[in-house]
């Protein structure tokens, strides 16, 4: 079955708006971890950042729904959370879906994905896959950058 030119175009452009989106999250990426630190630095907290992390994230929602979580807090599947096994804990990501463009900020609140499904860097809210429109799928591909450090214990309960 033969495409029309239109469908074609559409779908070159779609393709690389996720390689531009991809490169930018890299070099966003890049840009805080030469910096070393986000703005907060200068209050003297350390946040080593990875130069846009990617690989594939799932989400985790009623079944966990309000088990204790790493940060002491409940879990609450409608917030905008993440698990990362090194990311400090009260730490701002922003998550990129490269396989739709779509992304979303998102605190790290737990620990995860387990250790033995090694192929994941981030486990999701069921609110935030939603937002990545990934809910259904169960798994995505995704890259994260670092946004914001954690300022105090007190921005583990936002």
């Amino acid at each position: 079955m033969k495409l029309l030119p239109e469908v074609q175009r559409a779908l070159a452009i779609r393709q690389n708006m996720k390689r531009i989106l991809f490169i930018l999250a890299l070099l966003w990426g890049s840009v805080v971890h030469a910096a070393g630190m986000t703005h907060s630095a200068a209050r003297g907290v350390h946040f080593e950042a990875s130069a846009g992390t990617v690989g594939v994230a799932s989400w985790y929602g009623d079944d966990h729904q309000g088990k204790i979580m790493a940060n002491g807090e409940p879990f609450d599947s409608r917030a905008l959370t993440a698990a990362s096994r090194t990311l400090p804990l009260g730490s701002w990501i922003r998550v990129f879906n490269l396989r739709n463009g779509k992304s979303v900020d998102v605190q790290v609140t737990d620990r995860g994905p387990n250790k033995r499904l090694r192929d994941r860097i981030l486990d999701l809210s069921k609110a935030a896959a939603k937002q990545l429109n990934f809910q259904r799928a169960g798994l995505t591909v995704v890259a994260f950058v670092p946004i914001a450090e954690p300022r105090s214990r007190q921005d583990w309960k936002r």
